[in-house]
């Protein structure tokens, strides 16, 4: 019961906060998601470190149809619950210093979305994983177009198509399984292992590939599925463009895992180096693209969508260290982007600017700021000793394993990310002063409640990274046996 406890706790939280107004909204939202990062943290200490799923409940939802309410915890949900649970309530703490209109209801959405991401990460049958897909995909919708900047509508709208038309795509290819199942007189089910079990030829598996595939891709994004990204995340709210980049958009990472990967392998097989291609050219560029930005929320949307091009080419490369790589930088990345987006919001706030040309100099007066800006961008570069370091030498590696000349080549990810968030770090922090040099703020004690916490995970991923890689690695290694079978 505890994986219902875990889906039901921020909705319960979410209808209460209807009560609360104003600061004591905000409170209780950061309570309730203290508490559920608790209980992940109770789930994560009293779980075991194997392949097969715990904490399971499996429930009839529509008995007549086969479809069951399927839940449970293997060590690849586990550290994306953990993820999930510990970045929202940095996330709820990194708003407070915004005054939201109606903030029961910006922060009720917030848990809403909590409750629909960690639904994603643990159901066990196809409608329900669909089901929680959309349920993160509307609260998203409503924070970004109720509390976003100027041309919210547009670009809310923009990000609702896209991701909706590839969901239908995965909806469609989900039903289609599902009657695949019911073949010669069984009982039709949507459960995941009902589905693995099929046996698709191909032709089949070939173009499922693809309707499940683009509703991944268009959510982790990769290219050309992406252009959706760098406005959604630009216009949106500092709150929502933390919670897309560092969570939701690890969905379609997981996606491939879990669910695409297992169920069409033959697919995979005769459409990877497909995607391959198109995951190493978002990595070059993205991080191209981000050179040439000026506006720093900008530069940090296309920077992510550079490494999750390379998180997705080691999901393809179909080798353990790729995998693995991909699991463990979508915890760095996670970690990272947040604090990178919050940094560039404190400086929003302080200077009314996010224009990298018209800052310079805010060393002087910002010591802190100063340190934790560049102990999360080090990180992100991939020095040694940091979290980011691990997920890329270990998803080069796979890249490498699977191609001599697609490893090169998304090896330099490693020096544009080096040119363009160095480059960002001097200009804004060490540049010539600026007239924001000698009045900026140092950072609050409410920023640094946010701050060091991704800092400690910085190191600890970094220093310790065997922690992670063995709670993922028996599910890792069965979705490969299964790939391979």
């Amino acid at each position: 019961m505890l994986t219902v406890l875990l889906l039901l706790f921020p909705v319960a939280a979410a209808l209460l906060l209807h009560f609360a107004k104003g600061q004591a909204a905000r409170v209780m939202a950061f309570g309730a998601s203290l508490v559920e990062f608790a209980l992940a943290i109770f789930i994560a200490v009293t779980s075991q470190h194997t392949a097969r799923a715990q904490f399971e409940v499996n429930v009839p939802w529509i008995a007549s149809a086969g479809i069951n309410f399927h839940v449970g915890i293997d060590g690849l949900s586990l550290l994306l619950v953990l993820l999930t649970t510990f970045l929202v309530p940095l996330i709820i703490l990194a708003s407070f210093r915004h005054d939201y209109p109606n903030a029961s209801a910006f922060y009720a959405l917030i848990l809403f979305m909590q409750t629909g991401l960690i639904g994603v990460f643990i159901s066990l049958d196809a409608f329900l994983f669909y089901f929680f897909w959309e349920v993160a995909l509307i609260p998203i919708y409503f924070l970004a177009g109720i509390w976003g900047s100027e041309r919210r509508i547009q670009v809310t709208f923009k990000f609702f198509l896209y991701t909706i038309i590839g969901s239908l795509f995965m909806l469609a290819a989900f039903v289609y399984l599902y009657f695949q199942t019911g073949v010669n007189g069984a009982m039709r089910s949507s459960d995941i292992i009902a589905f693995y079990n099929l046996n698709l030829s191909a032709a089949q598996q070939a173009w499922l590939f693809w309707l499940i595939f683009i509703a991944f891709a268009v959510k982790m994004p990769i290219f050309p599925f992406h252009t959706w990204q760098p406005d959604t995340y630009t216009e949106s709210p500092a709150p929502a463009t933390m919670l897309l980049s560092g969570i939701m958009l690890k969905m379609g990472i997981y996606g491939c895992l879990r669910w695409l990967l297992p169920i069409v392998p033959k697919g995979v097989s005769q459409w990877d180096k497909v995607v391959m291609i198109l995951a190493v050219i978002g990595i070059i560029y993205g991080a191209i693209i981000a050179i040439r930005q000026r506006d720093m929320k900008r530069l940090i949307a296309y920077s992510s969508l550079s490494h999750v091009g390379l998180m997705a080419a080691g999901v393809f490369s179909i080798t353990l260290m790729g995998m693995q790589g991909a699991v463990v930088q979508m915890l760095a990345h996670g970690i990272n982007v947040v604090g990178m987006f919050f940094i560039a919001d404190i400086i929003q706030r302080r200077t009314n600017t996010r224009q990298i040309p018209e800052l310079g100099g805010l060393t002087r007066s910002t010591p802190l700021l100063s340190v934790t800006f560049l102990v999360i961008l080090l990180g992100t570069v991939a020095l040694p000793l940091t979290n980011g370091f691990v997920g890329e030498f270990l998803l080069l590696g796979g890249v490498y394993q699977y191609n001599n000349w697609l490893g090169a080549v998304a090896g330099l990810t490693i020096i544009f990310a080096a040119v363009y968030l160095l480059r960002m770090f001097q200009r804004v922090m060490l540049g010539p002063d600026s007239s924001f040099s000698a009045a900026i703020r140092d950072l609050s004690g409410s920023e640094l409640a946010v701050l060091i916490p991704l800092i400690i995970m910085v190191f600890w991923i970094g220093l310790f990274p065997n922690v992670f890689l063995r709670i993922s690695e028996p599910a890792i290694l069965q979705i490969i046996t299964m790939i391979n079978r």
